[in-house]
């Protein structure tokens, strides 16, 4: 049985041509990408111990090894602390994998604070799963009419993978989707990723399930919203995280001056939520 560091593993090299890394093309592949023991020699291992990592039959590599295969791979920052999370993940250190819970909606009064703050610009409280705890008077305007909010407690994981309206209010859907299965397995709580997963898996299809075994890091490029009521929007997203919470604070900017444009205009309609307390959708 494979694990998640394994099937990271395999996938990064399928996805590697070899003149990316300036190896020879060397005949005929019966496989994408980079060969098994090209990696094995650019890393010093032995191709032996490789096979048994990518197929989960060892699950204990050292930190030198996990290193020497992120170095092989030519993995960026993202994707290098993310093979040294799966390596946790696969040789159990990470709690919670035996079972599962729904996390805690409860969000402190100093969090709900800082969003107030914020006030009207667009920013969200979620955590690593999509809940949206709470948010601006500017995130409601942005989403207005997605369907996102309707629900009592929203989440964006859920509203992007069932909720077909997701995909029009989204132009790159795809995009939006891998983030948000690559989300779960960035969340410091695995115990409430496969409470969600197991929940949503019946609903989403192989839509999600498909993405929960990439094990891609994704690239966060400016965020492309259609909005319902007529313009398009592109916003860049920062993050602030809440660790000792497991939660963190999204806030939104506009990435070009079209969208602040439109962003006038939408928010216009919205009154602006300084002068009462925010939203909690808990």
């Amino acid at each position: 049985m494979g694990t998640p560091l394994g099937d990271f593993i395999r996938a990064t090299r399928d996805s590697i041509q070899p003149a990316q890394l300036g190896l020879p093309e060397l005949g005929r592949r019966r496989a994408p990408g980079l060969r098994r023991s090209d990696l094995a020699a650019r890393a010093g291992i032995s191709v032996e111990y490789l096979t048994r990592i990518e197929q989960g039959r060892d699950r204990h590599p050292s930190a030198a090894i996990v290193n020497a295969i992120a170095d092989a791979l030519s993995l960026g920052m993202a994707d290098r602390t993310h093979l040294h999370y799966l390596a946790k993940i696969s040789g159990g250190a990470c709690a919670g994998r035996s079972g599962g819970a729904p996390p805690s909606r409860e969000v402190r009064e100093g969090a709900v604070a800082t969003l107030r703050l914020l006030e009207p610009g667009i920013a969200m409280l979620t955590n690593r799963i999509g809940d949206v705890l709470t948010h601006t008077s500017g995130f409601a305007a942005v989403h207005r009419g997605s369907g996102l909010l309707d629900e009592a407690e929203p989440n964006l994981t859920r509203y992007v993978f069932t909720d077909p309206r997701a995909r029009s209010f989204f132009p790159d859907w795809h995009i939006v989707a891998d983030e948000q299965a690559f989300d779960l397995w960035t969340g410091p709580s695995r115990e409430a990723s496969e409470w969600l997963s197991a929940t949503l898996a019946p609903l989403a299809g192989p839509e999600f399930t498909r993405r929960l075994n990439l094990h891609k890091h994704p690239p966060r490029a400016a965020l492309r919203i259609s909005h319902p009521s007529g313009p398009e929007l592109r916003l860049l997203r920062e993050s602030l995280e809440l660790t000792a919470d497991a939660q963190q604070v999204v806030v939104f900017h506009p990435a070009d001056a079209a969208t602040t444009e439109a962003l006038v205009r939408l928010r216009g309609g919205v009154e602006d939520d300084r002068r009462r307390p925010l939203r909690l959708v808990a």
